[in-house]
């Protein structure tokens, strides 16, 4: 295969991913780590329909797109400052090199900050961990994230690099590894689209991202005082994945159990994987150690809030936003690359935690609200063209 004709970070990639994990699973069943036993027949069907629904959702912008003559005229235009509105104009000070900077400068500190106010290492101390998700860190990621891509995806100069590993350093001592995964993969989907780099140095990447999230899993997990594991870190990978689907394995059959809780959770001050954990589990609430945060796959969520449908719904939705960021990248580059590797980021992360992340959510609405403004610029400039 020559990794050259093939766009490794296309909306697809998701579908891959899900494969891999549901592999991973099907490894820790068949060793019976920890006890693990296999899922439901039901549970798998439920898996490959709501990735059928994800496909669906990728192919229908594209399916309209090209039947309809009028979009490829209007979406074969370019945006520029002679032809985009005054407002649209100023938007672009947004992305002004020192407003980006300033705002990654913000961001560490901001996190710095939060870690010197908890007053230890959080990756080294579960009761730490518990803690660290503060209003700082709240305010300080969807700060940093943002801003450190597109200045690297707009203004790669070499000392970005740097502040970007920073960054990446302050952030992953906070314990949780998917805001290091989140960085990680961000930063190389960014400079995939616009470094252009040699399928070498895509494969070798690739190995060292995943060897640094099995590392930091492995040190998150080994920090917590209250749990005992005697696992290595390959088999802990697929524990992990085999746990998570057993834990969708419970939700299928008993989907909507929470009614809406989780989605609502996800937008409050709530912690909607611990209750996964109290709901499904049966964990405790409360108690004298931190409740313990569960993952439920991507199709966990909405299931155990609405149902089968609902997931459908969700996962299809997933699909047609993922192609059109997708699309509005392919075409614009900058700004749009950095917040599609974004969003394409933490839907990857998804596919193991779920989208009970209200951060996410910002990420989302945010490449939403730039696809949407741009696309308006665009039909204007189609509907001046006509009428001159």
């Amino acid at each position: 295969m020559n990794f050259k004709t093939v766009d490794l970070f296309s909306p697809y990639i998701l579908v891959l991913i899900i494969a891999l994990y549901v592999s991973l699973a099907a490894i820790a069943y068949q060793e019976h780590l920890r006890n693990l036993q296999w899922i439901s027949s039901t549970t798998f069907l439920f898996v490959f329909l709501g990735t059928i629904f994800f496909i669906a959702g990728v192919f229908v912008p594209k399916i309209i797109y090209n039947r309809s003559v009028k979009l490829q005229s209007i979406f074969g235009k370019n945006v520029t400052e002679d032809n985009s509105e005054p407002w649209y104009n100023k938007l672009r000070i947004l992305l002004d090199e020192r407003v980006l900077l300033a705002a990654v400068l913000i961001g560490i500190f901001l996190q710095a900050l939060n870690l010197y106010l908890l007053g230890g290492i959080p990756i080294l101390s579960g009761y730490l961990k518990f803690k660290a998700t503060t209003d700082l860190w709240r305010i300080a990621y969807p700060i940093f994230l943002p801003a450190i891509t597109i200045l690297l995806a707009k203004y790669p100069r070499k000392w970005y690099y740097l502040l970007f590993i920073i960054g990446l350093g302050v952030f992953a001592i906070n314990g949780y590894r998917t805001t290091t995964m989140a960085i990680l993969i961000s930063g190389f989907i960014t400079l995939y689209y616009t470094r252009k780099m040699k399928t070498s140095y895509v494969l070798i990447s690739i190995l060292i991202i995943a060897l640094i999230g099995i590392a930091a899993g492995y040190i998150a997990v080994m920090s917590i005082q209250w749990q005992q594991w005697a696992l290595n870190p390959l088999q802990l990978v697929a524990y992990r994945a085999g746990f998570t689907m057993m834990v969708f394995d419970k939700i299928v059959h008993m989907a909507g159990a929470t009614g809406g809780d989780l989605f609502h959770q996800a937008f409050s001050t709530g912690h909607p994987r611990v209750t996964v954990g109290q709901v499904v589990l049966g964990y405790p609430v409360g108690g004298s150690t931190p409740t313990t945060s569960i993952t439920s796959t991507i199709f966990g969520p909405a299931v155990l809030d609405f149902g089968f449908y609902a997931m459908t719904l969700q996962m299809f939705i997933i699909g047609v936003v993922l192609r059109l960021i997708y699309a509005t990248q392919i075409k614009v580059n900058g700004a749009f690359t950095a917040l599609y590797a974004i969003v394409l980021a933490h839907t990857l992360i998804w596919v193991e935690t779920g989208p009970t992340d209200s951060v996410v959510y910002i990420f989302y609405a945010l490449a939403i609200v730039a696809v949407v403004i741009y696309a308006t610029q665009l039909f204007r400039i189609s509907k001046k063209t006509v009428s001159n």
